[in-house]
Formats: C-alpha cells, sequence, structure tokens
C-alpha cells in the first residue's frame, strides 16, 4: 500500500471529478471493499462511461490492483443500468477478477454522491459527518483510476484531463486536454460557440459554477457547458444572495418540498432544506440546529433546481451559510442525529431524464463522442492549486526549460505534485500557477 500511494503523490493523482481529494490519502488497510463510481452525475456528462467503455481492462486491472494494495475483499464497478455499452464492455474483463462485481445503478440524480453511490451498491449507509471509511469503503472515479493505471505501469503523471464539452456548441464532445488550456481553446475543439451570446458554466447544470471564457482546466474539471445567457439555469446562477434571502423571507411556504426531496435526508441525515429557510426568513437565531445542520448538505442542488415550486434558492443559501461556519471554525454542537433510511425514498428519488426536462437542457442531451483533437496552442497556464490540501510550490523558475511530464511544482504535506503536459519553456511563476509558452 505504501508503494502505491507513494506512486499516487509523485504522479499527481487526484480525485478527477469532485474536490480533488489526493487519491493516495484514500488508501485504507480498513477497508473492505473499494468502489469504482461510474453513476456520471450531473445531466449531459458523459466522459465516465465513455473512459470506461474503451478503457474498461485498463481501469478494472488498476481497480484490482488499489483492491490488492489496501488488501480489501472486493471490488464494485458501479455504474447506471442505462450504459448498456460500458456494462457490456465491463462484462468482457471483470471475469478476470474473481472478486468483483457490477452494482448496476439506477438512472437518478445524484447517483454520483459516493454517500448514495455507496448505499446503493452495498445497501450501507455512511452516517452523517463521517466518510465512507467509516463502512469500511473507498470510493474512486473512473478517471482516477485510470491515472492510477497509468502511473502504475508507466510511472506516467497527470497531465491532461478528459472533459465533456456541451450545449449551445456545434459538436458536443468528450475531448482530451493538456492541463492549463483556457475553457475558451477547450469550446473550440467542439467547434465553437452556436452564439456569441453564451455564457460558460465548469462543471454541470446542477453543481456547476459560472465560469469565464479564460478560465483554465485543473485536475478536477469535467465538463463545460455553453448555455445562453438568458437561460434559466443561468439566470439561477447569477442570482444575487442578498436577492435570494429577500425572496426566501417573502415567499418562502414551508411546502417541504425542498425537504421531502432531499437526496441526503432521505438517508437519514438531519438536513432540513425547509426548517432552514424559515431560519433564514425568521433570523437564523431561531433555528440554530437548522442552520448548523447545513454541514450535512451534499449541495447536489435538487432542492433549487428541482423541488422548489417558487423557484427559490435553498441550495445556494445553504451552501453560502456552510462557507461562513467552516470559515469561523463552527461545529454543531451535538452528535448528528442518524434517522435511518427513510420508507419513502424510493418513491421520491429523482429521474434523470425528469430533471433534463425541468432543467430545460433537453435539447443539448445528445451524443458527445469521445474524439481526438490536437491542441494548437502557445501558452498553458498551470495552477498551484488543483487538489483538496496545501497548494503545490513551484520547482522552476522562468526561463527554465522543460520536457512533458517533468515535475514543476512539489507538495509535502497534503496535495498533490503538478507535472508540464508538453516541452515548453517557463514564461511565467507566482503563487497562483505556471505559466508555460508551448514549443510549437
Amino acid at each position: 500500500m505504501d508503494e502505491l500511494a507513494r506512486l499516487m503523490k509523485e504522479c499527481g493523482v487526484v480525485g478527477a471529478g469532485g474536490a480533488g481529494f489526493p487519491s493516495y490519502a484514500k488508501l485504507s488497510d480498513k477497508a473492505d471493499t473499494v468502489l469504482l463510481n461510474c453513476a456520471e452525475c450531473e445531466p449531459l456528462f458523459k466522459l465516465h462511461r465513455q473512459l470506461l467503455s474503451k478503457y474498461a481492462y485498463e481501469i478494472l486491472w488498476a481497480l484490482n490492483e488499489v483492491r490488492e494494495a489496501v488488501g480489501a475483499k472486493d471490488a464494485i464497478v458501479a455504474v447506471k443500468e442505462a450504459y448498456t455499452e460500458t456494462i457490456d464492455s465491463v462484462l468482457e474483463h471483470i471475469d478476470l477478477y474473481k472478486n468483483m462485481r457490477i452494482s448496476k445503478l439506477p438512472e437518478i440524480y445524484p447517483a454520483g454522491d459516493e454517500i448514495i453511490t455507496i448505499f446503493e451498491s452495498t445497501g450501507r449507509v455512511v452516517e452523517p459527518g463521517k466518510l465512507p471509511i467509516s463502512q469500511g469503503v473507498i470510493v474512486f472515479n473512473v478517471e482516477t483510476i485510470l491515472n492510477t493505471y497509468y502511473a502504475i505501469k508507466e510511472n506516467s503523471p497527470v497531465c491532461y484531463k478528459y472533459l465533456t464539452v456541451a450545449g449551445e456548441v456545434k459538436n458536443p464532445c468528450t475531448v482530451r486536454v493538456p492541463l492549463g488550456i483556457t475553457f475558451k481553446d477547450a469550446v473550440k475543439m467542439a467547434g465553437g460557440e452556436l452564439s456569441p451570446d453564451c455564457e460558460f458554466l465548469s462543471g454541470g447544470a446542477m453543481t456547476g459554477n459560472l465560469a469565464n471564457k479564460n478560465d483554465v482546466v485543473t485536475k478536477t474539471t469535467n465538463a463545460i457547458l455553453v448555455l445562453p445567457k438568458d437561460h434559466p439555469v443561468i439566470l439561477k446562477k447569477k442570482a444575487n444572495t442578498k436577492i435570494n434571502i429577500y425572496r426566501a423571507m417573502s415567499a418562502c411556504c414551508q411546502c417541504r418540498m425542498c425537504t421531502d426531496l432531499c437526496s441526503r435526508h432521505l438517508l437519514g441525515h438531519p438536513i432540513e432544506p425547509h426548517a432552514f429557510m424559515r431560519a433564514v426568513s425568521k433570523g437564523m437565531a431561531s433555528d440554530v440546529a437548522a442552520v448548523m445542520n447545513t454541514a450535512y448538505c451534499s449541495q447536489c442542488k435538487l432542492c433549487e433546481m428541482y423541488a422548489c415550486p417558487q423557484g427559490l434558492a435553498p441550495g445556494t443559501l445553504i451552501g453560502a451559510c456552510k462557507n461562513e461556519i467552516r470559515a469561523k471554525g463552527l461545529k454543531p454542537m451535538e452528535k448528528p442525529k442518524f434517522k435511518g433510511v427513510s420508507e419513502h425514498r424510493k418513491y421520491r428519488t429523482v429521474p434523470m431524464q425528469r430533471l433534463i426536462a425541468r432543467l430545460g437542457i433537453t435539447k443539448y442531451n445528445v451524443e458527445a463522442p469521445l474524439i481526438d483533437v490536437k491542441v494548437k496552442n502557445s501558452d498553458l497556464k498551470i495552477k498551484l492549486t488543483q487538489h483538496i490540501g496545501q497548494p503545490a510550490k513551484a520547482i522552476v523558475k522562468k526561463g527554465d526549460t522543460v520536457k512533458a511530464f517533468q515535475k514543476l511544482a512539489s507538495c509535502e504535506g497534503l496535495g498533490a505534485e503538478i507535472h508540464s503536459p508538453l516541452d515548453a519553456t517557463v514564461k511565467e511563476v507566482n503563487d497562483k500557477m505556471i505559466v508555460l509558452s508551448i514549443k510549437q
């Protein structure tokens, strides 16, 4: 296990779809199950099912290596039952591993939330405030395990990212791009925007954030979604927090729909969006527990993007509250109460197709094939913070010539190393990023 952890850290392997948790830090001899997450949580995302379909042999091999390294008994490939082509690819190779099985997930949102993936695949519930390892499970997504394969087999570091480019683009696709490429250049690989009057989202319609066209791809960029400026999803993301508070105070009718459909609440976690919205309306001190329990929200945004009949923004307000609580170092005074899985859960899960329709993005739900496009770019802006933990520190200086896969920055504590995707000259180094001028 120590050798695998060393390889993962040295090659800069981090969670390729979420917050970028350094993958070596997840390894634990307390795990009895290693879970591969191919739920493809967000609408319009294609990359995970495509990678597992194309690289099934490599991914299953690496998954088994991780299982053996930590001494886990089982490995589970969790994939939505609707991804039939991907399942067929997995079935071609899974018999090579007697300790591995497929778990077919329902086509619901947010099946990719690792707490929900664990429940659907094992029946185990990770209690509020605890990590998956508390149930003996380690979860990795598809691209993370593919990166692990290259780290083990070729000692190859993470320098490229797969991402789906979808929405108002000429040719929706999934592409492999070097870290540090701008969103604008990545969208050009999909044929460019259909209209100049568009906004970019980094990530999906549910959990993604508004992005600048000159933002750059990092190890956690899963998708770039291009939508018209007046699209309801964009307008929702642009809403002012103060206005959202005033709207909550004036319009929330306490119907409980946000809580009744909350994905974590249905698993017994003590998060109640309607109670939080009541506290917003009456003053935070009116229900301290409802405010502090926002810590258990997964930020799936079902409450505001799907459930609320008034079009309010409980998810955004809860996210702002969570950030403030975290910044102030506050923690719930009492141990979180675990109520057990709701008997109503199976009737209250949200089908993906219905969610897509509600979001108004059905016309964008088209094939986005995995294609190979050569990148033409003069500069790459490599961020030093692409993971949870300490930022990496540059070990190169302005004017240096670097080779492809050469280490650019290192991290002594919890973090990950950063490498150059291509042969280049170091154009600039600061405390935020390393700018590379690519040799043409």
